[in-house]
């Protein structure tokens, strides 16, 4: 047997000096630059430490230039995420030498700091997941294209000062933006300008143009001041050069004419400002995902306002907050948030209050906090408003209507028990009838009142644990006792693991068997409903093939679909009610209902498995170079 010890036989010896730390430094960049394998992590851990202390001896050119040295390999997303958020030179010359597989890099990127997200686009050499996460953070470059050549300009300058003149670049690259003395003048006007401006009387002298500033070695040297009878008159070389605010404005309108539409001609007239009048309107942003960095900072939101919001700083302390409505306090203790009222400020599509509900992240293996990873939704939206009081209408008709249906069924009852004396059996059947009928409508009045409260948010599920694999797999033996007599079955596929989920047991098994009872009532004589439960990532997913009656349907969970004459049933109010209320549930604990073609797609999150204790709030987060 082999035993690689290179790393404890390096952290063994301590550095004296500069140059033994500068030694020390490139060999536990070697080891540490390898692919991650399995080994001790308190040993890696020490590494880390050894280089934080080597950092003190060592300067910061000289780690940047160790760092930028091509003699180690470099293929560990851990040690790259590390330089990261040390010095932008140290974190320049590592993610230019890192070399990692795509799926690292996707992984990678959005844990990284803003300015270190930077340096990945200069590289020419990344995969194309790490390509489109960059997109999607909006980290790219902005340069104009040069403009295309006009066959109108004349050719007579020399070969030797155009090639000066114009520096070399690749195929298929923007040329950078040269500031050249010619657009330095005081004078903005052109000279092709000039050459329409009336003449300037005898008696008159122009002024002497300021000697130009030399900004660039490859700018051309400045020509002699012409002459008052040439500077009227535009001279071959001086038209044929496109230098100076002439060549600027060309490659702007060349910008311009490239974020044209395919529609509209390249070259049709426009009126200025006219881009400003046929600018689309924006789509209002009601609410949009999000997650932070163990400093709290934005590092991830979704693609259509990553651009906006990426960077914001969400743990600093905030003028006029309580605790209880403080990210900052909340973040500090690593507590979840929820309904935390907070204001967003910059670009006008995320400016305004909002409300975030966000939850802690912790690393599997270690504990280790890193961020948190929530949604943002306005405070104040007006479609919510009105669904609110559409809300609060239903429950204060339905709690109008309870009161004569619970004198009902208590006259009822009383008839039945024979309470006040002995009354015929015609008449206590008739009063069972009354109170069976009266507490079904009772129960249908909560259906109504609990799709309510759920889809206008006013209740919350609740918490607990609760296996669904056991739930779903006792409920389908009971039912198939029902469909037996019908020639009908569940064909059930499930997981064998649990599949532990934060509802108690009681809204698990509710959630369930409104689901499964609505399928059984809809199956026919002798039809096969397949079913499939397992696990899918950090989500438990249930599909279920849709009955015949169901599967005609145009819209499942619409109020007037029903599933027949059925003895069993899950809610007096038909299929598509019950399945409603179903897909409310599972919103409200995080998952969702929906119709997938012929099938139905339950998913729900898991409980997050407690195999560690998180680290204390005062510990450090991570190693900084």
């Amino acid at each position: 047997m082999h035993f690689d010890d290179r790393l404890a036989t390096v952290l063994r010896h301590r550095a004296t000096g500069e140059r033994a730390a500068k030694t020390q430094f490139r060999q536990l960049l070697d080891l540490l630059g390898e692919r991650p394998q399995a080994g001790d992590p308190a040993l890696k851990a020490a590494a880390y430490l050894r280089l934080i202390a080597l950092a003190e001896v060592i300067s910061v050119p000289d780690r940047a230039a160790i760092v930028g040295e091509n003699g180690w390999r470099f293929r560990n997303p851990e040690l790259v995420r590390w330089f990261g958020e040390a010095h932008h030179s140290i974190a320049g010359a590592a993610l230019y030498r890192a070399q990692l597989t795509d799926a690292e890099w996707a992984e990678l990127i959005p844990r990284l700091p803003i300015r270190a997200r930077g340096f990945l686009r200069h590289r020419r050499d990344l995969p194309a997941g790490a390509l489109r996460v960059l997109d999607r953070l909006g980290v790219a470059d902005r340069a104009l294209p040069m403009p295309a050549a006009s066959p109108a300009a004349p050719s007579e300058a020399a070969p030797e000062a155009q090639a000066a003149a114009t520096p070399s670049v690749a195929r298929g690259e923007p040329e950078p933006l040269v500031l050249r003395p010619a657009m330095l003048r005081d004078d903005p006007a052109p000279a092709y300008e000039d050459a329409k401006a009336p003449p300037s009387p005898p008696d008159t002298e122009p002024e002497p143009e300021p000697e130009p500033t030399q900004l660039s070695p490859a700018a051309p040297p400045p020509a002699p001041k012409p002459t008052p009878s040439a500077s009227r008159t535009p001279t071959p070389a001086s038209t044929a050069q496109p230098d100076g605010i002439r060549a600027l404005v060309e490659r702007i309108e060349s910008f311009r004419k490239a974020r044209v539409p395919a529609s509209q001609p390249a070259e049709a007239p426009t009126l200025p400002m006219a881009e400003l009048e046929q600018a689309a309107p924006r789509r209002t942003l009601d609410n949009f995902a999000f997650g932070t960095n163990a400093e709290g900072r934005i590092d991830w939101a979704d693609p259509q306002v990553a651009p906006m919001v990426v960077g914001i700083d969400l743990a600093h302390k905030r003028e006029k907050a309580t605790p209880e409505e403080d990210f900052a306090t909340a973040f500090l203790n690593r507590q979840p948030l929820r309904a935390l009222p907070i204001r967003l400020r910059g670009a006008e599509a995320i400016e305004g209050d909002w409300i975030v509900d966000a939850a802690p992240r912790f690393t599997r293996g270690e504990g280790r906090f890193y961020g948190y990873v929530g949604r943002f939704r306005r405070a104040i939206a007006e479609v919510d408003t009105r669904a609110q009081r559409g809300a609060d209408r239903l429950r204060q008709l339905l709690h109008e209507l309870r009161t004569p249906v619970n004198a009902m069924q208590g006259y009822a009852e009383v008839i039945q028990q024979q309470v006040f004396g002995p009354t015929p059996h015609e008449y206590r059947a008739l009063a069972a009838s009354i109170a069976g009928d009266s507490a079904r409508i009772l129960a249908g009045f909560d259906e109504l009142d609990r799709l309510a409260r759920l889809e206008t948010g006013a209740l919350d599920l609740e918490a607990g644990e609760s296996d669904l694999c056991a739930i779903v797999r006792a409920q389908i033996g009971q039912l198939q006792t029902v469909l037996g007599p019908r020639v009908a079955r569940f064909e059930a596929r499930i997981a064998d693991r649990p599949a532990p989920l934060p509802l108690a047991p009681n809204e698990a098994e509710m959630l369930g068997w409104r689901i499964l009872a609505t399928l059984a009532g809809a199956t026919g004589a002798g039809e096969t409903i397949g079913l499939e439960l397992a696990p899918d990532g950090d989500q438990i997913v249930l599909r279920a093939q849709l009955p015949t009656k169901l599967a005609g349907a145009e819209d499942v969970f619409a109020s007037d679909v029903r599933s027949g004459g059925s003895t069993l049933s899950s809610g007096i109010f038909g299929a598509g009610f019950s399945l409603r209320l179903a897909r409310a549930e599972a919103r409200a604990a995080g998952g969702d209902l929906v119709r997938e073609e012929e099938r139905l797609v339950l998913s729900l999150p898991l409980l997050t498995a407690s195999g560690s204790l998180p680290s204390p709030a005062d510990a450090p987060d991570r190693a900084a170079g």
